[in-house]
């Protein structure tokens, strides 16, 4: 991917801003939620807008990392963004008769567990980590399910919000790969002993046993939903051809773990990977609730209401 000049994303990021109330969430369409769609998609959606938390709350870590001023002001822009796309999915699913008036989904228990380490953890993570993980979870997660929605459901609406989504999530990931690649720089032996330095961090370990079952778990929830486990893996696999591009991006050793790692999940067949992790998901639906970390009180914040 080119080199991006960061002054004149940030002045494209402010210029194409938008707001809930931009659209007629009242327009015609919603009834084209067929009923054997409906509760699968409520499922569905209510991931994605708890994937949207994932990516705020990241952002919100990095830009006390970032080494630029630039970067630091567009990584709160994205923060931000990250907000206002879990606000209109909360819009669309209010708009299809899912949630009641103040209702807030709640996330699956993976989700939960790794949005509380990002709560707890993610200011101490340097940017290496973060802004090597991101760009995994962007460009799989959010990429596969947006697109996957659209290719499912008929509301205009949905298409109409999605069309702004989509715009943020590309310049998100534009920034992502080109961060991915600056990490890279500087001697190529240096870079490999500060990862294994931050990868014995305890709190660091801590997240892979969230990290993993989470992928894990949503792809299962993507095949339920219908989607092919291949689609994913094609997503996952624009990780590598993205961010491997460079001799900078390949320099970088958290851009090579990852791949390592996708590279893992790709491969059924790798049962020494696959079996455990598959049963921290399975064991994972036995936790009591009452054993479950609270939501954060962040969330009282999400409002489907159409604000400017």
């Amino acid at each position: 991917m080119p080199q991006l000049d960061l002054e004149k994303t940030l002045r494209r990021i402010k210029e194409n801003q938008w707001a809930l109330a931009d659209f007629d969430w009242d327009a015609p369409g919603a009834e084209m939620i067929s009923e054997e769609q409906w509760p699968k998609l409520k499922a569905f959606m209510a991931d994605l807008t708890w994937i949207e938390h994932i990516g705020a709350r990241a952002f919100s870590a990095m830009a006390k990392k970032a080494p630029t001023d630039t970067l630091r002001e567009i990584y709160t822009w994205f923060h931000a963004e990250e907000q206002r796309h879990a606000n209109a999915e909360l819009a669309l699913m209010r708009r299809w008769g899912m949630l009641k008036d103040g209702e807030i989904p709640e996330p699956n228990v993976n989700l939960r567990l790794t949005i509380e380490w990002l709560d707890k953890y993610a200011d101490e993570m340097p940017l290496n980590v973060l802004g090597s993980v991101i760009p995994m979870l962007e460009i799989t997660l959010d990429g596969a399910l947006c697109k996957f929605l659209l290719d499912e459901v008929k509301d205009p609406m949905c298409h109409e919000v999605f069309a702004k989504i989509n715009a943020d999530e590309a310049r998100h990931l534009g920034v992502d790969f080109h961060v991915l690649q600056m990490l890279g720089h500087g001697k190529a032996y240096r870079l490999a002993l500060e990862a294994a330095a931050t990868a014995l961090n305890p709190k660091l370990l801590l997240g892979m046993a969230v990290y993993f079952p989470l992928l894990n778990k949503m792809r299962d929830n993507i095949v339920a939903m219908g989607l092919k486990e291949e689609k994913l893996y094609e997503a996952m696999a624009k990780f590598e051809k993205y961010g491997g591009d460079t001799p900078e991006g390949r320099r970088n050793p958290w851009y090579q773990l990852m791949r390592m790692h996708g590279g893992w999940v790709i491969d059924r067949s790798n049962w020494l990977y696959h079996k455990p992790v598959d049963a921290a998901v399975k064991a994972s639906a036995y936790i009591p609730k009452r054993w479950l970390p609270k939501v954060p009180t962040w969330v009282n914040k999400l409002t489907w209401q159409p604000t400017a």
